[in-house]
């Protein structure tokens, strides 16, 4: 009589222990996460904060959508998120909040954030971290890119009439009010130099001037071939007018404003499609 075939490495008497080292880390750091308490996402709690590394997490209307790592500082990498939510339309950061842990710079080279991912994944879906939230610039290659429907940009675009910080009224260079403009804003404008840009000026009528209107400013000192193209997640400025970007809901061209209709994809982003935890 035969014995029948039993699973390579196993038997009555001996068989394969599989430790998994990686998957108890991850489950404790979600429980110690777990058992804090959770603080709005605003200035006044992020002062508070140790400037350690670590990781965090964020919640929305007190649901889970988020978990990153902070490499070096967990209040800067919370402010970053701060600022980035400010310029989003669809969002009220009022809804917004985080609890966070520090970790040693030895367990930081684990990867806590993706134990985090790992642990949260076996019990479903992580919102933002499957859609773009924690994304850069794309880079020039993507901006023609059709992005899908539960895309964070395409949920929550970026707020053209959210006022730009720091700039002054007055006289200025067109190149000095187009870097001055891409550091006032939370979300990222990215452009050439346009020709003879340090010897043409512009003139600031007032503080306090909203996105739109900057860009209104600024299409009006371009020369005829420039254009600025407002796409879902940020702002890009090339001289290829009339191009146009499928993501793009408005363009400045020579002083005037064109309004059009973003395409997004009716699919959704899959669980696996990206995982951007925290760069």
């Amino acid at each position: 009589m035969t014995q029948a075939a039993r699973p390579a490495g196993r038997g009555t008497y001996h068989d394969d222990f599989r430790l998994s080292i990686t998957k108890a880390l991850g489950d404790q750091l979600a429980q110690a996460l777990a058992q804090l308490g959770r603080a709005p996402l605003a200035e006044q709690y992020l002062v508070g904060l140790d400037e350690r590394p670590g990781v965090y997490q964020l919640y929305l209307h007190g649901e889970f959508v988020y978990v990153g790592k902070a490499d070096k500082s967990l209040p800067s990498r919370l402010a970053n998120h701060l600022r980035k939510l400010s310029g989003r339309r669809n969002i009220d950061l009022r809804d917004v909040s985080f609890s966070c842990l520090y970790v040693d710079e030895d367990f930081s080279a684990l990867a806590p954030e993706q134990l985090l991912i790992s642990h949260h994944k076996e019990m479903g879906n992580i919102p933002w971290n499957n859609n773009g939230f924690g994304n850069k610039d794309p880079g020039r290659q993507r901006d023609s890119t059709v992005l899908k429907k539960n895309h964070f940009d395409v949920v929550y675009p970026i707020d053209l009439d959210r006022p730009v910080e720091g700039l002054q009224p007055g006289k200025i260079a067109l190149s000095a009010f187009l870097k001055a403009l891409k550091n006032g804003l939370p979300y990222n404008f990215r452009y050439t130099e346009p020709p003879r840009s340090k010897a043409t000026f512009l003139t600031v009528p007032q503080a306090g001037l909203s996105a739109d209107e900057a860009f209104h400013l600024v299409s009006e000192a371009l020369p005829e071939a420039w254009q600025i193209a407002a796409l879902m997640g940020y702002v890009i400025m090339y001289g290829d007018s009339p191009n146009e970007y499928k993501s793009a809901w408005r363009y400045y061209r020579s002083g005037r404003v064109v309004e059009t209709e973003p395409e997004a994809s009716p699919e959704e982003i899959a669980q696996d499609d990206l995982f951007d935890a925290g760069e």
